[in-house]
């Protein structure tokens, strides 16, 4: 009789020891997944934060360099306008110059439009991969 109850408490210990080594290991394994996923969570926070970074450069040097063009274009309206011999080609010239800068106004805030459209999608792009990812995990874990 002790040698059955000898080998019932070893098949009970052996049963034991093994849940429990496969306990730790996943239980190692889930924190593993949950550390991989918020480093990637911080990486993709840091490529987003890269590209709305490059975006606002790229959109900042476009708004000095039409701020540029229409401080010039105004100066050479206003030399022109100067040179009229009468107030109906000084009109004339001031229609025109202010029909330009309205149309190059016009252009420019669409330029500036699409490129905030477009940096948008890229400002989002890593953030969206992630929240697909843990969409995705979620729906692992409850299947």
């Amino acid at each position: 009789m002790n040698t059955e109850a000898t080998r019932t408490v070893e098949e009970f210990t052996a049963e034991a020891q093994k849940t429990m080594e496969t306990s730790v290991e996943k239980m190692t394994q889930s924190v593993e997944d949950v550390s991989n996923f918020s480093r990637e969570n911080v990486e993709a926070v840091v490529a987003s934060s890269k590209r709305a970074a490059k975006a606002a450069e790229e959109m900042n040097a476009e708004i000095a360099a039409y701020a540029k063009r229409s401080y010039e274009d105004g100066l050479a309206a206003a030399k022109d306008m100067t040179g009229a011999k009468s107030m109906t080609e000084f009109f004339e010239k001031q229609t025109t110059f202010a029909k330009s800068a309205l149309e190059a106004y016009v252009a420019e805030a669409t330029k500036l439009n699409e490129m905030m459209t477009s940096a948008t999608k890229e400002i989002f792009e890593p953030l969206n991969a992630r929240f697909t990812a843990a969409s995705d995990m979620v729906k692992s874990e409850l299947a």
